[in-house]
């Protein structure tokens, strides 16, 4: 109950009729159409946002998949061709006794893309059904969401130094492997998922929690 008043306390835009633009945030009185200092479409919620949202988390999944089935590097060593997907190199780091590189590679491909997936989702669905944390736990979440969005990268940038900078004829050649462009793709799908979301929607679920 204290939480609900404390709530219903709170004067928040939506309740005193302003609209902020998504784009550049300047707030308009009710009535507005378009933003005067961008040009923006002003609208109170993006009701097509948790669309996209999901749309754009499939598509990452989808990717996924083939960005653990298939080969991320190629190296050929004096015409023996060896194929490593990323569980497949991260145990032949840990076997090699590169403990510190196998666990940050297992975890910017594994770990994180994993967590992204989960995460996007709950925050998804806790906007439309009950969910067990609440106030502003979910929009922690979300913020570190955005943030290691830009760090999942990892593999493929190792992929792509390797593959500039290993090339002796013969002797030896790396090449990126299939699965690095899906997981390029997968990282990039889900960053778009991410940027979709509409944050407002989380102020609601707040309201919606404490009444």
């Amino acid at each position: 109950m204290e939480n609900a008043r404390r709530t219903q306390n709170f004067l928040t835009a939506r309740r005193a009729g302003l609209v902020a633009c998504t784009r550049c945030g300047a707030v308009h009185a009710p009535g507005v159409g378009d933003c005067r200092r961008c040009g923006g479409a002003l609208s109170s919620r993006d009701e097509a946002s948790l669309q996209r949202v999901w749309a754009w988390l499939v598509a990452g999944l989808v990717a996924y998949v083939p960005a653990n089935l298939y080969p991320m590097l190629v190296t050929s060593t004096f015409g023996t061709t060896r194929e490593s997907t990323i569980i497949g190199g991260v145990i032949e780091l840990f076997e090699h006794g590169s403990w510190g590189v196998a666990a940050i590679v297992f975890t910017a491909s594994v770990i994180i893309p994993i967590g992204k997936f989960i995460t996007i989702a709950y925050l998804a669905l806790s906007t439309r059904f009950p969910v067990t944390i609440r106030g502003h736990g979910r929009q922690r979440l979300y913020e570190i969401v955005e943030f290691i969005g830009r760090w999942s990268m990892i593999d493929v940038f190792v992929v792509a130094i390797l593959s500039a900078l290993v090339h002796l004829s013969f002797v030896v050649n790396v090449n990126p492997g299939i699965a690095a462009v899906s997981f390029a793709l997968s990282v990039a799908f889900t960053m778009l998922s991410a940027q979709n979301f509409d944050p407002r929607l989380l102020w609601d679920a707040y309201e919606a929690d404490d009444t």
